[in-house]
């Protein structure tokens, strides 16, 4: 196993500057997923660390060696794209030491090489079938085989599992992690899907526009945002926010036409803010309030009613209620106060606790009585 450490990496594509002096270290073994929104460099840096992109400026290391310049042959790393790019008219055994064929590696060993991968994988039974009458899940393992097949010292997934349907990508997440648990290889893991990442990975490196937001571990980033962007992208269905102020020492809120006690010391009198709150951390009051119930989603054991306020800003609650899905009529709602994040409204950066309150009674829009919602684990600002 290899770590793999990036020292002011940088990109440009001619003029324009696509990734930005980032600094990163993945430890070996781990399994590290970049995510963010499309655009956001996180499949350029991916390639770059495989060498399949030339490195602008800045140092890559893989296992303490430096590899800025070196092959992508020479770096000991196996990739698995989007698509399986698999040969047609070769069957899984064959695409699945197809590099090792390619490399010069005799027939034992290529044999020997194919039968543990295919083991690990399942596809004893299809070694003999060629790719076209295969499921996608399939072809999923044959490509994943052949990049087990090279024993690197490393792997990288670039949105493998994006052209699958949604239960699909669900037993395939599950079969990527068991892979990561069996070899034990580092693996660094591309999606844009939030929820791939949340369930998949040991660390987290969330990107925008070339530059690295926040690294942690997938509860560290949902408990803990750095910043706006974090704590909106981490977290389905995603966190809520309203504009805010500082009055009198407290939250004042307009959506919720109220002020509203401080999970952080505040900055100054006036100062613009926004608040953050989890859908699952509101509570619904169903007397007269200012929100209206525009739709719900009844999933079962869980519905998320969809709310607007006054100010036209929209809040999502996460619920067990059954609600009826044509919304209509008016809500309060009800939360723990040490549950809110706040947010600076210029530069999103998070207004961290410099002192922190005790517990309060839930804060409520607009009526008084009211349910406690739970507090989350730990202090919201």
């Amino acid at each position: 196993m290899s770590g793999v450490a990036l020292e002011k990496v940088v990109k440009k594509f001619g003029q324009a500057e696509v990734i930005h002096g980032v600094d990163l270290a993945v430890e070996p073994g781990e399994f590290c997923v970049f995510v963010g929104p499309s655009g956001c460099g996180k499949s350029t840096l991916l390639r770059m660390i495989a060498g399949l992109e030339e490195t602008t400026g800045g140092a890559i290391r893989i296992g303490g060696h430096e590899v800025t310049r070196a092959e992508p042959a020479e770096r000991g790393i196996a990739m698995v794209f989007q698509t399986y790019a698999l040969y047609p008219h070769m069957t899984v055994g064959e695409n699945m030491g197809f590099g090792l064929k390619m490399n010069g590696h005799p027939k034992a060993e290529i044999a020997a090489k194919v039968k543990m991968a295919a083991q690990i994988l399942k596809l004893e039974p299809l070694l003999d079938r060629k790719p076209a009458p295969l499921s996608a899940r399939q072809r999923q393992r044959d490509a994943n085989g052949r990049a087990i097949t090279r024993g690197p010292d490393g792997f990288h997934f670039d949105e493998p599992l994006s052209n699958l349907d949604a239960e699909l990508r669900v037993e395939m997440r599950a079969e990527i992690a068991r892979l990561h648990r069996e070899i034990g290889a580092t693996m660094i893991y591309v999606t844009h899907d939030q929820v791939e990442a949340m369930t998949m990975a040991d660390k987290i490196v969330v990107l925008r526009a070339g530059n690295i937001e926040q690294v942690g571990s997938p509860m560290d980033l949902y408990d803990d945002p750095d910043n706006r962007f974090v704590a909106g992208f981490i977290g389905s269905p995603s966190m809520n926010f309203l504009t805010a102020s500082v009055a009198g020492g407290q939250l004042d809120v307009p959506a919720l036409a109220q002020r509203v006690a401080s999970p952080v010391e505040l900055p100054a009198e006036g100062t613009k803010l926004e608040i953050g709150i989890r859908p699952n951390a509101l509570r619904l009051d169903r007397t007269e309030g200012p929100f209206t119930i525009e739709m719900a989603e009844n999933l079962g054991g869980v519905s998320y009613a969809h709310l607007s306020a006054a100010t036209g800003e929209r809040v999502v609650v996460e619920t067990d209620q059954r609600l009826d899905a044509a919304g209509g009529g008016s809500t309060g709602l009800s939360f723990d106060p040490a549950s809110l994040y706040v947010f600076d409204a210029g530069t999103g950066a998070r207004v961290r606790a410099q002192t922190y309150m005790p517990t309060q009674a839930p804060t409520q829009a607009p009526t008084q009585a009211s349910t406690q919602a739970p507090a989350q684990s730990r202090t919201g600002g």
